[in-house]
């Protein structure tokens, strides 16, 4: 990457904290993850739609206001699902939203954190049509009992983790949806792409 010091793949996977392995089937299937895109863009104050498609302006302001204590959040346009499931794949940022550094710190990861809207019922009450969640994308593993933002298969859905004795189990906590079973094979579709660590909302 010529905007990077990064040359080789396990130089990328040793900045992006993951296997080569990894690295080498993302290349295999064409598809990178947004949250890799968002992770060097950060590191190397590249700008998100410039790294992913070529796009725009190369550079951007590094993600922290003058103020040190101060972090930008980027929230970004794919839409996570709470009902059916569905997948802005522009995956742009739309805006960075200023957030204290402490605050962010003790709710995770400050550099992992990333902002997205959700559309759909299924997590109500707690979690409504239309409301912001702060992602923390460090959490690559599923505690049961948690709430995650996991990709499967084309879609971004928000789920509360669960499991029994054969299945994993996506669970909403509106009674009106079923769980989704996840068996065998199908859990190589399913990745965890943060824990849901806060939300806001306008007031109506």
């Amino acid at each position: 990457m010529q905007a990077t010091d990064i040359a080789t793949q396990q130089a990328l996977a040793a900045a992006l904290g993951v296997n080569r392995s990894a690295v080498t089937q993302a290349k295999n299937r064409d598809a990178i993850p947004q949250k890799w895109i968002l992770q060097l863009a950060r590191a190397y104050h590249l700008a998100p739609d410039w790294l992913e498609f070529g796009k725009g302006r190369q550079h951007q302001p590094p993600t922290s206001l003058h103020d040190p204590e101060t972090v930008l959040v980027p929230r970004v346009k794919a839409v996570l699902s709470a009902g059916g499931g569905s997948l802005d794949v522009s995956g742009g940022v739309v805006e960075n939203l200023p957030f204290r550094y402490d605050w962010l710190a003790r709710r995770g990861h400050p550099a992992h954190m990333v902002l997205m809207n959700v559309t759909g019922d299924s997590m109500e009450p707690g979690i409504r049509h239309g409301d912001t969640l702060l992602i923390d994308q460090s959490h690559v593993t599923a505690q049961t009992g948690g709430v995650y933002a996991f990709g499967y298969e084309d879609s971004i859905l928000v789920k509360r983790f669960g499991r029994d004795a054969d299945a994993i189990l996506l669970l909403s906590d509106n009674t009106a949806y079923a769980p989704i079973r996840i068996r065998g094979d199908e859990a190589d579709l399913l990745h965890v792409i943060g824990k849901i660590v806060w939300l806001c909302r306008a007031v109506q």
